[in-house]
């Protein structure tokens, strides 16, 4: 059950209110994986004639903690109700995610 746990991912990337939004995953491994989209399309709209941009964790946690907002709720099945993540969680279970990436 762990692996497909509904996850919403709550962000907000300037003080405006307005730039409030979600994004809706079925699994936390693909909302990791839309985070790190978000921060790849924020590189290629700075750097647009580079072709391959790398970056390393250190510079995802930048990109996460330059966020006004950002949390996760994340549905657990055993009490049928979404539980609340901060933006602490999220950079460890990045790391977690990324490391799991890179050993396969």
């Amino acid at each position: 059950m762990q692996a497909n746990r509904h996850t919403i991912v709550l962000m907000q990337s300037s003080p405006n209110r307005a730039t409030r939004t979600f994004m809706d995953y079925g699994s936390i491994s693909q909302a990791m994986d839309g985070i790190c989209g978000l921060y790849e399309r924020k590189l290629k709209e700075i750097n647009p004639t580079i072709q391959n941009i790398t970056y390393d964790i250190s510079d995802l946690y930048n990109f996460i903690d330059g966020l006004a907002d950002l949390s996760a709720l994340i549905f657990d099945h055993s009490i049928q109700a979404y539980l609340p993540y901060d933006r602490l969680w999220i950079k460890h279970r990045m790391f977690q995610h990324l490391k799991r990436l890179a050993s396969h």
